[in-house]
């Protein structure tokens, strides 16, 4: 009984190891105090409340809340969060590596367009794999 106890809390103790792996989502939101000076500022504000929310999905692998981070990575949603090109492009990878079963075509295009020429040069397409793998590796797979 008391290695079975000992396991599940060294399990557990993993997990939270890897939960402590990701960065906080507030890290990556804009330096704005509002989203007044966005050009969309009702989107930009929108962005905002639901970005805690939706990392905290991303990071326990759900599909959808992936695809909203990589998204928002890649272009800023509307001035909510910092832009990081070479992150948005690891998280898509990661969204085709996990083998969701709601993954589409629509997911290698984007793979194709955001981690792509136009978006980022060689280097940061290589990092951007090499991230890529450490965060399957923190989400389990």
């Amino acid at each position: 009984m008391r290695q079975v106890l000992a396991l599940a809390i060294l399990a557990a103790m993993s997990s939270f190891a890897y939960a402590a792996d990701w960065p906080p989502a507030t890290d990556y939101l804009n330096g704005l105090e509002d989203c007044s000076a966005s050009k969309q500022p009702g989107s930009c504000q929108y962005s905002r409340d639901v970005w805690v929310k939706e990392y905290g999905e991303a990071v326990k692998g759900e599909y959808q809340g992936q695809r909203n981070v990589a998204y928002c990575l890649s272009t800023g949603c509307h001035g909510a969060i910092r832009v990081n090109k070479m992150l948005g492009c690891a998280w898509r990878f990661v969204i085709l590596e996990s083998g969701h079963l709601s993954a589409d075509s629509s997911d290698t295009s984007n793979l194709e367009y955001y981690c792509g020429p136009e978006n980022v040069d060689k280097a940061e397409r290589r990092a951007a794999e090499a991230q890529s793998r450490r965060m399957l590796k923190m989400l389990g797979i």
